[in-house]
């Protein structure tokens, strides 16, 4: 695998758990967070906190980045001290991020003109999936950056699949967005529906996830919701920057997508309530104060 320093930008709920992984698979890593007191027990276990992200592009030869929205991403990267500031020859920078295909883009571009290497690599699996390091891995890139970075993906996630070029990442990410986004309504309703009738909830789930309904959201979420656990695994106001980013690449495709559309409302509506900051299971409790159901509450 090699002795590269590893540098590890966006230490949220996700990033973390990611980073701990690298590091506890003995590689050298560098660190930087808006909030560097979230650092402080990856630094405590080795690893180098940096003032900014142009000092880990300065120390590291391959970057991996994991922030929340497009502006992040666009600081991170093209900002006064971003990581493509001052690169040396033959770096690889890495956006886990879930952010724009033509960021994504655009960075790779940049990239390509300082004689250095990216890759977009958006996940799937929620806080479960990086603290597992079972996380699915979407990656556009060439195909011998993607065997440079494949090792290191393999410490953090279970499928891991190269998508195609810079850009495919996200744009794989984005179909997995809509899926999510369907089913998580579809289960939010399933399960407000058994509560009003009556059904042993606990019962319903282990019923419903058995036969055609099986997914990974009643397996996950269902029992957070039924637990009345609304913590983030991934936060409302990033599924709801993800859904317009998706909506956004759509319309310029020229593609009508309702439920997507519906379900962002719902979300958006969420915010509103100042939900933003819960789970995505919680569109429970939109769904229940809608209906004036008095079946969950936060």
């Amino acid at each position: 695998m090699g002795t590269e320093s590893l540098g590890f930008i966006g230490l949220g709920v996700m990033g973390h758990s990611m980073c701990s992984h690298l590091l506890e698979n003995g590689h050298k890593i560098h660190v930087f967070n808006r909030t560097m007191a979230k650092a402080q027990d990856l630094i405590l276990h080795g690893a180098v906190a940096e003032e900014c992200p142009a000092a880990i592009a300065r120390n590291c030869s391959i970057v991996f980045t994991m922030l929340g929205y497009p502006q992040d991403v666009e600081e991170v990267y093209f900002g006064k001290e971003g990581l493509l500031s001052n690169p040396h020859e033959g770096q690889i920078f890495v956006d886990m991020t879930t952010t724009k295909p033509s960021l994504a883009i655009r960075i790779a571009e940049e990239a390509e003109k300082r004689d250095c290497f990216a890759c977009d690599a958006p996940v799937s699996g929620g806080d479960s999936g990086a603290k597992n390091g079972t996380l699915s891995i979407m990656a556009g890139t060439d195909s011998k950056t993607f065997d440079t970075l494949l090792p290191y993906f393999r410490i953090m996630g279970k499928k891991i699949t190269l998508e195609g070029k810079c850009g495919m990442g996200q744009h794989t990410k984005m179909a997995n967005q809509i899926v999510i986004a369907g089913t998580m309504g579809g289960v939010c309703e399933a399960l407000l529906y058994g509560k009003k009738a009556g059904l042993d909830m606990n019962k319903l789930l282990d019923t419903i996830k058995a036969g055609a309904a099986g997914c990974w959201t009643l397996d996950n979420l269902a029992p957070r919701i039924i637990k009345g656990d609304y913590s983030p695994g991934f936060f409302i106001d990033h599924f709801v920057k993800d859904m317009g980013i998706a909506l956004e690449e759509s319309r310029r495709m020229g593609l009508c997508l309702p439920t997507l559309a519906l379900v962002q409302q719902l979300y958006i509506a969420m915010q509103g309530l100042d939900y933003g900051k819960l789970g995505t299971q919680a569109l429970v409790l939109a769904l229940d104060r809608m209906s004036n159901a008095g079946c969950f509450s936060k």
